[in-house]
């Protein structure tokens, strides 16, 4: 049965002369896991958003939207709120309370249930969900993967016939995120819950899902069958790096068989592929600059005076001229060691130098004179003025040199932008300072596979001109890409420090898609490119 039907959708923004959406036609059966995929600002937010009545964007919309055979326009606004429920990809903009009880609670509240129904339904939700423990916190306690859950829970406990997710898991670790994609998919599998998704982060949502939509430029490029669509826009360089490892490994060797979309289907491809005799990989040595960039001495901190330490002891080194990655789960304190620095929050014990100097000498801002800056991980909060030009020129910005060309988002209002395209944005905005150390807090989110390389080409570029880079990120392909050493923090502090090769080899669960195939067959492989050279240099 049809659940939701999508006639001749097209939409643009009122900011822009450009259609955002054209001529999108789609039918969702009852109970079907869709998956939308396609370049930063394809129109995959805009197109979930409309599906949302209550959050639609504003600007011209033809075309016509059905649940259950019923316009949606045409559905009772309680029904509407209640059936199609939505979790976006920042929960600190869904959260409305203060309270995780509260916030579960509170759409009931709204529907004007009887409290003695409201506590049942609570109750099962929180119990569903495992949330029993951390019932009565505060929900500025809670980290990443917490808050996103409480959002998925606060829906659920609506009772939805259809659950829309945009990039769920855009700050989540991956074990946080792996973790969500499961709890999804049993919803889906035992309530029969019609889910439809849009995320960049795909390596493990191929396999799961029943129907692949790829959007491009606004339009339908493709739907289908997963693994039928991955052979047929294998050619097609954007989609080529979204695809999961072991299809990618699959096409770059041109081996026969069916596809593999699993680490499962990618080690048994391997295996039947491959001579038995295999040696290890080669290490190269990594040689860093004498000079320090940033350096953590015995660094204490807590949001308040009866918490505990969310910076314990912490004590490291970021050399000059380094690409520096900080691993590690959500609420492990990665954020507050970049606030710390930037000189945004107090460290109560313990010191922080930049370039060798502590924080407290420097002195009328110079610290963000060509020296500091930071790309926060809520980007919205860089933007003051009402168009993506205005943006740049405030902040100084060549707008004949970006290393980013965006000008056909010129005459857009910045938060009409998609997640990448603020992303982008803001960190324009952000080198415009021409800094000498960058601080960035989760810089991928939101980015396609495409804009990621760009991004990484970028980093090494500005690197060569004498860049240093701390980067906060959840996403371990891009870290095993660009990184010249990667740290897990755990509790407060440092757990390890490495070189991407050792990282990446020694971990089991923050580890690369790569690492996850070829362990058992090569060893310190962890990206793509390096086993496929393994790989061809054993045929």
């Amino acid at each position: 049965m049809e659940i939701l039907k999508i006639e001749d959708l097209s939409f643009k923004y009122s900011s822009s002369e450009k259609e955002t959406l054209k001529n999108i036609s789609l039918g969702i059966n009852e109970g079907e896991f869709t998956l939308i995929c396609g370049e930063t600002g394809s129109g995959k937010s805009t197109l979930l958003r409309l599906l949302k009545r209550e959050i639609s964007p504003l600007g011209e919309k033809t075309g016509r939207i059905f649940y259950k055979n019923t316009p949606l326009e045409d559905i009772d606004g309680r029904i509407a709120a209640r059936t199609i429920g939505y979790v976006g990809q920042s929960p600190e903009h869904q959260i409305v309370t203060d309270k995780v009880w509260h916030e579960i609670a509170f759409g009931l509240e709204e529907m004007g249930l009887p409290q003695s129904v409201m506590a049942a339904k609570v109750a099962e939700m929180a119990s569903y969900f495992g949330i029993e423990e951390w019932f009565d916190k505060k929900v500025s306690e809670l980290s990443g993967g917490q808050k996103q859950l409480l959002c998925l829970a606060s829906v659920m406990v609506m009772d939805p016939d259809i659950l829309i997710l945009d990039e769920p898991s855009a700050q989540l670790d991956p074990i946080a995120a792996s973790d969500f994609f499961a709890t999804v998919r049993k919803l889906n599998e035992d309530f029969s819950l019609t889910v439809i998704i849009a995320e960049h982060r795909l390596e493990e949502l191929f396999p799961i899902c029943d129907r692949l939509v790829v959007l491009e430029g606004g339009r339908i490029a493709a739907m289908g069958e997963a693994r039928s669509v991955v052979s047929s826009l294998c050619k097609s360089k954007w989609f080529f790096d979204a695809m999961p490892a072991a299809a990618r490994l699959y096409h770059m060797l041109g081996k026969p068989g069916e596809i593999p979309l699993t680490i499962r289907e990618g080690r048994r491809f391997i295996s039947e592929n491959l001579p038995l005799s295999v040696r290890p990989g080669e290490h190269t040595e990594y040689k860093h600059s004498p000079a320090v960039a940033l350096e953590y001495k015995k660094v204490y901190f807590r949001y308040g005076k009866d918490e505990k330490d969310v910076l314990n002891d912490i004590s490291f080194k970021v050399y000059e001229n380094e690409i520096f990655c900080i691993l590690g789960g959500n609420g492990s304190g990665k954020t507050t060691a970049l606030g710390a620095a930037a000189g945004i929050l107090n460290p109560y014990s313990g010191y922080i130098k930049v370039f060798g100097r502590k924080l407290k000498e420097y002195k009328n801002q110079s610290l963000y004179k060509n020296c500091l800056a930071m790309l926060p991980q809520d980007v919205q909060t860089v933007f003051l003025r009402n168009t993506v030009r205005e943006e740049l020129i405030d902040a100084g910005a060549d707008m004949g040199a970006l290393a980013f060309d965006i000008s056909h988002l010129y005459d857009k209002h910045p938060y009409d932008l998609s997640g990448g395209e603020q992303q982008i944005l803001a960190l324009l905005k952000v080198l415009a300072q021409e800094p000498r150390l960058i601080l960035m807090d989760e810089p991928t989110k939101g980015l396609d596979s495409g804009r990621r390389l760009e991004f990484i080409e970028l980093l090494k570029k500005l690197k060569s001109m004498g860049l240093t880079a701390v980067i906060v990120t959840h996403d371990v392909e891009f870290a095993a890409l660009c990184a010249d050493r990667c740290a897990l923090f755990f509790r407060g502090s440092v757990a390890t420090a490495a070189t991407p090769a050792d990282f990446f080899s020694k971990n089991r669960f923050y580890t690369t898609a790569a690492r996850r195939l070829t362990k058992g067959f090569f060893d310190g492989a962890v990206t793509l490119e390096s086993v496929a050279g393994l790989f061809e240099s054993r045929i």
